[in-house]
Protein backbone atom coordinates (compact mmCIF):
# COMPACT_ATOMS: atom_id res chain seq x y z
CA UNK A 1 0.00 0.00 0.00
CA UNK A 2 1.26 3.50 -0.83
CA UNK A 3 1.55 6.52 1.44
CA UNK A 4 -1.30 8.15 -0.47
CA UNK A 5 -3.50 5.12 0.24
CA UNK A 6 -2.60 5.24 3.93
CA UNK A 7 -3.47 8.93 4.02
CA UNK A 8 -6.81 8.36 2.32
CA UNK A 9 -7.81 5.73 4.87
CA UNK A 10 -6.74 7.92 7.78
CA UNK A 11 -8.54 11.02 6.50
CA UNK A 12 -11.79 9.04 6.22
CA UNK A 13 -11.70 9.32 10.04
CA UNK A 14 -13.08 5.86 10.69
CA UNK A 15 -11.43 3.77 13.45
CA UNK A 16 -8.53 1.75 12.05
CA UNK A 17 -6.90 -1.42 13.32
CA UNK A 18 -3.24 -1.08 12.32
CA UNK A 19 -1.61 -4.42 11.55
CA UNK A 20 1.79 -5.62 10.37
CA UNK A 21 2.28 -9.38 10.32
CA UNK A 22 -0.36 -10.13 12.97
CA UNK A 23 2.10 -11.97 15.24
CA UNK A 24 1.04 -9.88 18.24
CA UNK A 25 -2.71 -9.65 17.65
CA UNK A 26 -3.16 -11.35 21.04
CA UNK A 27 -1.35 -8.56 22.90
CA UNK A 28 -3.15 -5.56 24.33
CA UNK A 29 -6.81 -4.66 24.16
CA UNK A 30 -9.35 -5.84 21.57
CA UNK A 31 -8.78 -5.28 17.85
CA UNK A 32 -11.24 -2.57 16.89
CA UNK A 33 -11.86 -0.82 13.58
CA UNK A 34 -11.24 -1.46 9.90
CA UNK A 35 -8.00 -3.33 9.32
CA UNK A 36 -5.19 -1.33 7.76
CA UNK A 37 -2.41 -3.68 6.69
CA UNK A 38 1.07 -2.19 6.79
CA UNK A 39 2.87 -5.43 5.89
CA UNK A 40 3.14 -4.50 2.22
CA UNK A 41 5.04 -1.30 2.98
CA UNK A 42 8.48 -2.84 3.33
CA UNK A 43 12.14 -2.70 2.39
CA UNK A 44 15.51 -1.78 3.88
CA UNK A 45 16.00 1.93 3.20
CA UNK A 46 19.56 2.21 4.46
CA UNK A 47 22.19 0.15 6.25
CA UNK A 48 25.59 1.41 7.41
CA UNK A 49 27.40 -1.52 9.07
CA UNK A 50 30.33 0.68 10.08
CA UNK A 51 27.93 3.09 11.83
CA UNK A 52 25.86 0.27 13.38
CA UNK A 53 22.63 1.75 12.01
CA UNK A 54 19.83 0.31 9.87
CA UNK A 55 16.73 2.06 8.52
CA UNK A 56 13.75 0.12 7.19
CA UNK A 57 10.08 0.54 6.40
CA UNK A 58 7.58 -0.61 9.01
CA UNK A 59 6.26 -3.59 7.08
CA UNK A 60 9.69 -5.17 6.63
CA UNK A 61 9.78 -8.67 8.18
CA UNK A 62 12.10 -9.06 11.15
CA UNK A 63 13.47 -12.22 9.51
CA UNK A 64 14.65 -10.18 6.52
CA UNK A 65 16.37 -7.63 8.76
CA UNK A 66 18.02 -10.33 10.88
CA UNK A 67 19.33 -12.10 7.78
CA UNK A 68 20.83 -8.90 6.35
CA UNK A 69 22.49 -8.10 9.68
CA UNK A 70 23.84 -11.63 10.15
CA UNK A 71 25.67 -11.38 6.81
CA UNK A 72 27.73 -8.57 8.34
CA UNK A 73 28.16 -10.21 11.74
CA UNK A 74 25.60 -7.96 13.44
CA UNK A 75 22.24 -8.39 15.16
CA UNK A 76 19.34 -6.70 16.95
CA UNK A 77 20.64 -7.11 20.49
CA UNK A 78 17.25 -6.30 22.03
CA UNK A 79 16.04 -9.62 20.53
CA UNK A 80 12.51 -8.67 19.40
CA UNK A 81 10.18 -11.70 19.51
CA UNK A 82 8.32 -12.88 16.44
CA UNK A 83 6.19 -15.45 18.32
CA UNK A 84 6.41 -17.80 15.39
CA UNK A 85 4.69 -15.40 13.02
CA UNK A 86 5.64 -13.03 10.22
CA UNK A 87 6.60 -10.23 12.63
CA UNK A 88 7.44 -6.83 11.16
CA UNK A 89 9.66 -3.97 12.28
CA UNK A 90 6.70 -1.66 12.83
CA UNK A 91 4.91 -4.26 14.93
CA UNK A 92 8.05 -4.86 16.99
CA UNK A 93 8.37 -1.15 17.76
CA UNK A 94 4.66 -0.68 18.41
CA UNK A 95 4.61 -3.55 20.90
CA UNK A 96 7.90 -2.48 22.48
CA UNK A 97 8.76 -6.05 23.53
CA UNK A 98 12.35 -7.11 24.19
CA UNK A 99 13.93 -10.53 24.56
CA UNK A 100 16.05 -12.31 27.20
CA UNK A 101 18.94 -9.81 27.04
CA UNK A 102 16.86 -6.79 28.05
CA UNK A 103 18.75 -6.06 31.28
CA UNK A 104 22.22 -6.31 29.74
CA UNK A 105 21.84 -4.30 26.54
CA UNK A 106 18.69 -2.22 27.08
CA UNK A 107 15.11 -2.31 25.84
CA UNK A 108 13.91 -1.99 22.26
CA UNK A 109 13.12 1.69 22.78
CA UNK A 110 16.78 2.33 23.70
CA UNK A 111 17.82 1.23 20.21
CA UNK A 112 15.38 3.43 18.28
CA UNK A 113 17.22 6.41 16.76
CA UNK A 114 14.56 7.89 14.55
CA UNK A 115 11.10 7.29 13.12
CA UNK A 116 8.78 8.54 10.41
CA UNK A 117 5.08 8.34 11.18
CA UNK A 118 1.77 9.46 9.72
CA UNK A 119 -0.45 11.16 12.28
CA UNK A 120 -4.22 11.38 12.56
CA UNK A 121 -4.32 14.31 10.15
CA UNK A 122 -2.49 12.34 7.45
CA UNK A 123 0.75 14.28 7.88
CA UNK A 124 4.14 12.61 7.50
CA UNK A 125 6.26 13.52 10.52
CA UNK A 126 9.93 12.68 11.03
CA UNK A 127 11.61 12.51 14.43
CA UNK A 128 15.11 11.74 15.64
CA UNK A 129 17.87 10.77 13.22
CA UNK A 130 20.31 8.01 12.37
CA UNK A 131 23.00 8.59 15.01
CA UNK A 132 22.83 8.64 18.79
CA UNK A 133 23.82 12.31 19.09
CA UNK A 134 20.68 13.35 17.21
CA UNK A 135 18.49 12.00 19.99
CA UNK A 136 17.88 14.94 22.32
CA UNK A 137 14.99 16.70 24.00
CA UNK A 138 11.54 15.08 23.93
CA UNK A 139 12.24 11.95 21.92
CA UNK A 140 9.07 11.25 19.96
CA UNK A 141 10.65 8.40 17.97
CA UNK A 142 11.18 6.38 21.14
CA UNK A 143 7.75 7.43 22.37
CA UNK A 144 6.30 5.22 19.62
CA UNK A 145 7.79 2.12 21.26
CA UNK A 146 5.15 0.27 23.24
CA UNK A 147 2.20 2.49 22.29
CA UNK A 148 0.60 -0.32 20.26
CA UNK A 149 -0.06 1.96 17.32
CA UNK A 150 -2.37 4.30 19.23
CA UNK A 151 -0.48 7.52 18.42
CA UNK A 152 0.23 7.10 14.72
CA UNK A 153 1.01 4.86 11.79
CA UNK A 154 4.72 3.99 11.95
CA UNK A 155 6.18 4.25 8.44
CA UNK A 156 9.92 3.95 8.91
CA UNK A 157 12.35 3.29 11.75
CA UNK A 158 16.10 3.85 12.17
CA UNK A 159 17.66 1.70 14.87
CA UNK A 160 21.01 0.84 16.35
CA UNK A 161 22.51 -2.63 15.84
CA UNK A 162 25.46 -4.34 17.52
CA UNK A 163 28.16 -6.88 16.55
CA UNK A 164 27.32 -10.49 17.37
CA UNK A 165 29.38 -11.47 20.45
CA UNK A 166 32.44 -13.56 19.65
CA UNK A 167 32.24 -15.74 22.73
CA UNK A 168 29.09 -17.26 24.23
CA UNK A 169 28.30 -19.86 26.86
CA UNK A 170 25.32 -20.88 29.00
CA UNK A 171 25.59 -22.34 32.49
CA UNK A 172 22.97 -24.11 34.59
CA UNK A 173 22.59 -24.36 38.35
CA UNK A 174 20.09 -26.20 40.56
CA UNK A 175 18.81 -23.65 43.07
CA UNK A 176 15.66 -22.66 44.94
CA UNK A 177 13.87 -19.48 43.88
CA UNK A 178 15.09 -17.31 46.74
CA UNK A 179 18.70 -18.44 46.32
CA UNK A 180 18.52 -17.91 42.56
CA UNK A 181 17.18 -14.37 43.02
CA UNK A 182 19.94 -13.58 45.49
CA UNK A 183 22.62 -14.95 43.16
CA UNK A 184 21.32 -13.07 40.09
CA UNK A 185 21.39 -9.80 42.02
CA UNK A 186 24.90 -10.44 43.28
CA UNK A 187 26.07 -11.20 39.74
CA UNK A 188 24.55 -7.92 38.56
CA UNK A 189 26.94 -6.03 40.85
CA UNK A 190 30.03 -7.68 39.42
CA UNK A 191 31.94 -7.16 36.12
CA UNK A 192 30.64 -10.36 34.56
CA UNK A 193 29.53 -10.77 30.91
CA UNK A 194 26.05 -11.94 31.95
CA UNK A 195 23.58 -11.14 29.16
CA UNK A 196 20.52 -13.18 30.18
CA UNK A 197 19.15 -15.25 33.05
CA UNK A 198 16.15 -17.49 33.63
CA UNK A 199 14.82 -19.55 36.54
CA UNK A 200 12.07 -22.15 36.63
CA UNK A 201 11.49 -25.41 38.47
CA UNK A 202 14.67 -25.12 40.58
CA UNK A 203 16.88 -24.52 37.51
CA UNK A 204 18.78 -21.26 37.04
CA UNK A 205 20.28 -20.71 33.59
CA UNK A 206 22.69 -17.89 32.79
CA UNK A 207 23.97 -16.73 29.41
CA UNK A 208 27.44 -15.23 29.10
CA UNK A 209 28.52 -13.34 25.97
CA UNK A 210 31.36 -11.05 24.94
CA UNK A 211 35.08 -11.50 24.37
CA UNK A 212 36.07 -15.16 24.41
CA UNK A 213 38.58 -14.64 27.22
CA UNK A 214 35.99 -12.89 29.39
CA UNK A 215 33.43 -15.64 28.81
CA UNK A 216 35.90 -18.40 29.65
CA UNK A 217 37.04 -16.58 32.77
CA UNK A 218 33.43 -16.13 33.93
CA UNK A 219 32.68 -19.81 33.31
CA UNK A 220 35.55 -20.73 35.60
CA UNK A 221 34.48 -18.25 38.26
CA UNK A 222 30.77 -19.16 38.30
CA UNK A 223 30.95 -22.92 37.91
CA UNK A 224 27.72 -24.73 37.13
CA UNK A 225 26.99 -27.10 34.25
CA UNK A 226 27.86 -25.78 30.80
CA UNK A 227 25.10 -26.47 28.29
CA UNK A 228 25.84 -27.74 24.76
CA UNK A 229 25.55 -24.90 22.23
CA UNK A 230 22.46 -26.31 20.52
CA UNK A 231 20.64 -26.83 23.83
CA UNK A 232 21.55 -23.34 25.02
CA UNK A 233 20.40 -21.74 21.75
CA UNK A 234 17.09 -23.62 21.94
CA UNK A 235 16.56 -22.53 25.55
CA UNK A 236 16.99 -18.80 24.90
CA UNK A 237 15.03 -18.95 21.65
CA UNK A 238 12.23 -20.74 23.52
CA UNK A 239 12.04 -17.90 26.03
CA UNK A 240 12.18 -15.17 23.39
CA UNK A 241 9.54 -16.78 21.18
CA UNK A 242 7.51 -18.25 24.07
CA UNK A 243 7.80 -21.74 22.61
CA UNK A 244 9.25 -22.94 25.95
CA UNK A 245 7.09 -25.55 27.70
CA UNK A 246 6.14 -23.04 30.40
CA UNK A 247 4.12 -21.03 27.86
CA UNK A 248 2.16 -24.00 26.45
CA UNK A 249 -1.56 -24.31 27.12
CA UNK A 250 -4.55 -22.01 27.33
CA UNK A 251 -4.21 -20.71 30.90
CA UNK A 252 -3.98 -16.91 31.14
CA UNK A 253 -0.40 -15.62 31.08
CA UNK A 254 0.56 -12.77 33.41
CA UNK A 255 3.71 -10.71 33.09
CA UNK A 256 4.93 -8.97 36.26
CA UNK A 257 7.58 -6.28 36.18
CA UNK A 258 9.11 -5.78 39.63
CA UNK A 259 12.43 -4.65 41.12
CA UNK A 260 14.99 -7.41 40.67
CA UNK A 261 15.64 -7.45 44.42
CA UNK A 262 12.02 -8.38 45.22
CA UNK A 263 11.79 -11.79 46.87
CA UNK A 264 9.43 -14.61 45.87
CA UNK A 265 5.95 -13.17 45.37
CA UNK A 266 2.98 -14.40 47.45
CA UNK A 267 1.07 -15.91 44.53
CA UNK A 268 0.25 -19.58 43.98
CA UNK A 269 2.08 -21.37 41.20
CA UNK A 270 5.71 -21.56 40.12
CA UNK A 271 6.83 -18.56 38.07
CA UNK A 272 9.31 -18.33 35.25
CA UNK A 273 11.77 -15.57 36.11
CA UNK A 274 13.88 -13.56 33.66
CA UNK A 275 15.87 -10.34 33.53
CA UNK A 276 17.80 -10.98 36.72
CA UNK A 277 14.56 -11.20 38.70
CA UNK A 278 12.85 -8.15 37.19
CA UNK A 279 10.46 -10.01 34.87
CA UNK A 280 8.25 -12.78 36.25
CA UNK A 281 5.73 -14.84 34.32
CA UNK A 282 2.74 -16.61 35.89
CA UNK A 283 0.14 -18.96 34.40
CA UNK A 284 -3.32 -19.35 35.90
CA UNK A 285 -6.78 -17.89 36.47
CA UNK A 286 -5.74 -15.24 38.96
CA UNK A 287 -8.07 -12.39 39.86
CA UNK A 288 -6.63 -9.28 38.14
CA UNK A 289 -6.96 -7.22 41.32
CA UNK A 290 -4.97 -9.81 43.27
CA UNK A 291 -2.06 -10.00 40.81
CA UNK A 292 -1.89 -6.25 40.41
CA UNK A 293 -1.98 -5.65 44.15
CA UNK A 294 0.92 -8.05 44.70
CA UNK A 295 2.95 -6.49 41.90
CA UNK A 296 2.24 -2.98 43.14
CA UNK A 297 3.20 -3.85 46.71
CA UNK A 298 6.51 -5.19 45.39
CA UNK A 299 7.10 -1.88 43.59
CA UNK A 300 6.06 -2.91 40.08
CA UNK A 301 3.08 -3.62 37.86
CA UNK A 302 1.32 -6.54 36.16
CA UNK A 303 0.06 -7.10 32.62
CA UNK A 304 -2.39 -9.72 31.36
CA UNK A 305 -0.15 -10.78 28.50
CA UNK A 306 -2.20 -13.56 26.89
CA UNK A 307 -5.71 -14.96 27.32
CA UNK A 308 -7.96 -14.37 30.29
CA UNK A 309 -10.80 -11.93 30.82
CA UNK A 310 -9.70 -8.59 29.39
CA UNK A 311 -12.81 -6.66 30.45
CA UNK A 312 -10.88 -4.95 33.25
CA UNK A 313 -8.13 -3.91 30.87
CA UNK A 314 -4.84 -5.58 30.02
CA UNK A 315 -2.55 -3.02 31.64
CA UNK A 316 -2.74 -1.56 35.12
CA UNK A 317 -4.70 1.72 35.35
CA UNK A 318 -2.44 4.77 35.25
CA UNK A 319 -2.23 7.35 38.04
CA UNK A 320 -4.22 10.52 37.29
CA UNK A 321 -1.32 12.79 36.21
CA UNK A 322 0.20 10.13 33.94
CA UNK A 323 -3.18 9.30 32.44
CA UNK A 324 -3.64 13.00 31.66
CA UNK A 325 -0.33 13.04 29.78
CA UNK A 326 -1.44 10.06 27.71
CA UNK A 327 -4.72 11.79 26.91
CA UNK A 328 -2.93 14.95 25.78
CA UNK A 329 -0.52 13.00 23.58
CA UNK A 330 -3.43 11.14 22.00
CA UNK A 331 -5.20 14.43 21.32
CA UNK A 332 -2.11 15.86 19.60
CA UNK A 333 -1.19 12.88 17.43
CA UNK A 334 -4.64 11.35 16.85
CA UNK A 335 -7.28 14.03 17.50
CA UNK A 336 -10.07 12.04 15.79
CA UNK A 337 -9.41 8.75 17.59
CA UNK A 338 -8.57 6.85 14.41
CA UNK A 339 -5.67 4.63 15.50
CA UNK A 340 -6.23 1.36 17.39
CA UNK A 341 -8.91 2.63 19.82
CA UNK A 342 -8.69 0.90 23.20
CA UNK A 343 -5.71 -1.25 22.25
CA UNK A 344 -3.34 0.27 24.83
CA UNK A 345 -5.77 1.71 27.38
CA UNK A 346 -9.55 1.43 27.39
CA UNK A 347 -9.94 5.20 27.58
CA UNK A 348 -7.72 5.92 24.55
Amino acid sequence: MSLAAFRERILARRPLCLRGGGSKDFYGGPLVGERLDVGGYQGIVGYEPSELVMTARAGTPLAELEAALAERGQWMAFEPPAFGGAATLGGAVASGLSGPGRTSCGALRDFVLGAKIMDGEGRELTFGGQVMKNVAGFDVSRLMAGTLGTLGLILEVSFKVLPIPVGQASLRFQLSQDKALDLMNRWAGKPLPVTATSWEEQLLTVRLAGAEAAVQSACGALGGQRLPEAEAAAHWAGLKEQSHAFFAGEAPLWRLSVPSIAGPLPLAGIPLIEWGGAQRWLRGDYAPAQVRAVAQKAGGHATLFRGGDRAAGVFMPLPGPLAAIHQRLKAVFDPHGVFNPGRLLLEL
